[in-house]
């Protein structure tokens, strides 16, 4: 009898934790890239962005995000993927059309560079979408007044060249399907906080700044087809 009920117990623990682990509304993933850039940078990012957007804006984010191949086609089952790095990125073709698929699809992809990707994934994105070109958001795009208002458009989280942060946009048939923030480092300020010492009121800029990003992604898009 001990043992049925050993057995039973067993049995209800591994349904209810397959419920668990299946009760998110969804995951986000880091796309892991080739070329021998840093692809898997600021460790801590992504998982204080979901649970600042989990407390904050009552979203239901896994806690933990995935990490996904460009060239995967596990790349579908996320609605929305962060990629960030300091150096090179190398797109194959076949990686190529697996990402535009994946964008034409009503996925969305957020680049955020951590200094130095700048010269590359321009080329790289030029392989995905060479009939557009990235293109600056104004300071009115919806992206920037989603839970939080940024009227001045992207906040400024590290210096590096002097120059002002901007947020580059590529649009496919009205669609914003990739976002590239440059020259602000918003992955430096969702880090613990000792890893860069960001002051706590940037800090938050920065946690807000992308969570309009993934609310905007999740709401102006056609979902994943």
């Amino acid at each position: 009898m001990l043992k049925n009920y050993t057995l039973a117990f067993i049995l209800i623990f591994i349904v209810c934790t397959a419920s668990m682990a299946q009760s998110y509304s969804f995951r986000i993933a880091k796309l892991k890239y080739n070329g021998g850039g840093d692809w898997y940078a600021n460790k801590t990012s992504l998982p204080n962005l979901i649970r600042f957007c989990n407390q904050n804006l009552n979203m239901n984010i896994a806690p933990d995000e995935a990490v996904v191949e460009v060239g995967s086609p596990e790349i579908l089952s996320y609605p929305f993927v962060h990629m960030t790095g300091h150096g090179n990125v190398v797109f194959s073709d076949a990686e190529a059309l697996n990402l535009r698929n994946y964008l034409l699809s009503g996925g969305f992809l957020h680049i955020d560079d951590n200094y130095g990707l700048d010269k590359y994934i321009r080329n790289e994105m030029k392989k995905v979408f060479p009939e557009y070109e990235f293109v600056e958001l104004p300071f009115d795009h919806p992206i920037y007044s989603q839970k939080f208002n940024f009227t001045g458009g992207l906040p400024k989280i590290h210096e590096h060249d002097n120059k002002p942060p901007q947020g580059f946009g590529i649009i496919h048939k009205g669609r914003l399907v990739c976002f590239y923030t440059y020259e602000t480092d918003l992955g430096n300020g969702w880090e613990d906080r000792e890893v860069h010492n960001d002051p706590e009121h940037v800090r938050q800029q920065a946690l807000r700044m992308g969570a309009n990003i993934i609310t905007y992604a999740l709401t102006h898009g056609d979902g994943l087809q």
